[in-house]
């Protein structure tokens, strides 16, 4: 199956909540390629890689967020896949 990419901001309170440290563990769990960073106007941006449901299940993620976090609004893009390993977190 041929991997996707999708770029996702998310707005709300979702620094300081673990927000990037859940992303990392659904990503790793599913297979998925990637990052997640705090962005100083208080998102949060990620890029997936990997198979498409394993993807948008860590889009569906960012969209709820872990305990005690509240996602206002999310961003998504699909662009090109670039072959991302691992999955960091900055």
């Amino acid at each position: 199956m041929e991997a996707v990419r999708r770029h996702v901001w998310v707005e709300g309170r979702v620094q300081g909540v673990w927000f990037r440290g859940s992303t990392r563990e659904e990503a790793r769990a599913r297979g998925v390629a990637g990052f997640a960073r705090n962005l100083p106007d208080g998102r949060v941006e990620a890029v997936f890689e990997g198979p498409p449901a394993a993807v948008a299940a860590l889009v569906d993620h960012c969209r709820r967020g872990p305990t005690g976090a509240r996602v206002d609004r999310l961003e998504e893009r699909s662009e090109p896949v670039e072959g991302l390993q691992g999955f960091r977190v900055g």
